[in-house]
């Protein structure tokens, strides 16, 4: 009889456990999928790796750049450093959207407090979200967090789920047919794609006319915009940090007026707004040689051009130091710039070999 008793009891006990592991296991075989099919940008569009890229950092940075392209492919942190001693970082993305930046620089407090930070005026133009691509890009790779969140909850498009940020697999499962070698290797880690958040190219293409711009409907920015530029800039004031708005030296589709706007903000504010285009003759930029794609971003060299100017400015009138004399930092920055120089010759011997860039090119998502 009590041997009886004793069997009827372990059969509970044994189905408690088999539920538990197949829930387990079915957890796991989940993670494993949702890795597996979401893209790894590890080629072509690279520029989604970058959000995540950050959080691999293993020194302090004086000076933080946020912003979309206008900031990752035009200025070479490793450059500023080389130069002066300046450790920056860009903590840029695709069509990074001026509520993205101001949740990326929420995020970043929480792991150090820059002394300066440099904000393109770009995304301005943006009141509100254009594309999920560019979302995905900018928000997967954050650290989950309430600015995570919020990112998410500002950024969403019609027809987007915050359950998919959550669960990519949700947005992500089509993928199957589209995986590749890359998706494999990279389950469980990536390879650093950028240099301290610089997107670099060596080609060229030069610049020579764009199509009339579009007429100008407004001369000022949407109140969405204009309100977390305004809390950017009061974080900016409460954390002593200095502020400052730029614009690259590109054809971007800028407006003058536009920049009239963001002069008598800068004024209003006590902040600085350096428009380097209008100092491309100063810095040395020739868009005939200095772009790889007809003059909206710049290569490697028109990049460098304006970080020497840039970094020249920051040294001079803000009190950064100068980490080529701390051991520590040194020996980290040795190895940036030694994969700065290894990706820089491999795109010089892509470019003689077969005229192109192949691996660093805007190819297919992998």
């Amino acid at each position: 009889m009590a041997e009886n008793v004793s069997k009827k009891k372990a059969f509970p006990v044994k189905g408690t456990v088999t539920a538990v592991v197949l829930i387990a296991v079915s957890i796991v075989v989940f993670w494993l999928l949702q890795r597996l099919l979401m893209p790894k940008y590890q080629k072509g569009a690279i520029e989604g790796s970058f959000t995540e890229e950050y959080y691999k950092e293993k020194v302090p940075h004086d000076v933080i750049f946020f912003g979309d392209c206008d900031v990752y492919a035009n200025y070479s942190p490793v450059k500023m450093y080389t130069e002066y001693g300046i450790s920056a970082y860009i903590r840029g993305s695709g069509e990074q959207y001026i509520w993205q930046s101001y949740y990326l620089l929420r995020d970043t407090l929480k792991y150090e407090t820059p002394k300066v930070v440099v904000l393109t005026v770009h995304g301005l133009q943006f009141d509100k979200p254009r594309y999920e691509a560019y979302n995905r890009m900018t928000l997967d790779g954050m650290r989950w967090s309430k600015d995570k969140v919020d990112a998410i909850n500002a950024s969403m498009l019609k027809g987007e789920t915050f359950a998919s940020y959550v669960f990519p697999i949700f947005r992500y499962h089509e993928r199957w047919n589209k995986l590749t070698v890359s998706d494999f290797e990279h389950i469980f880690s990536k390879e650093v794609t950028s240099h301290n958040g610089y997107y670099m190219r060596c080609d060229t293409l030069p610049y020579e006319n764009f199509p009339p711009k579009a007429p100008l409907f407004t001369k000022t920015f949407g109140n969405n915009a204009m309100s977390y530029l305004d809390k950017i800039r009061t974080l900016c004031e409460e954390k002593g940090i200095k502020l400052i708005l730029v614009r690259a030296p590109v054809e971007n589709g800028w407006y003058p007026s536009w920049d009239k706007n963001m002069e008598k903000y800068a004024e209003q504010y006590g902040i600085k707004y350096i428009n380097f285009k209008a100092a491309s003759k100063e810095i040395g930029i020739d868009l005939t040689k200095d772009t790889y794609d007809a003059g909206i971003h710049l290569n490697i060299y028109g990049a460098e051009k304006l970080s020497v100017y840039f970094g020249k400015y920051l040294k001079e009138n803000y009190d950064l130091t100068d980490y080529r004399n701390d051991p520590s930092v040194s020996a980290v920055y040795a190895e940036k710039i030694a994969f700065y120089n290894a990706v820089r010759a491999d795109q010089d011997r892509e470019l003689k070999e077969y005229g192109e860039l192949k691996s660093y090119g805007i190819n297919a998502v992998e």
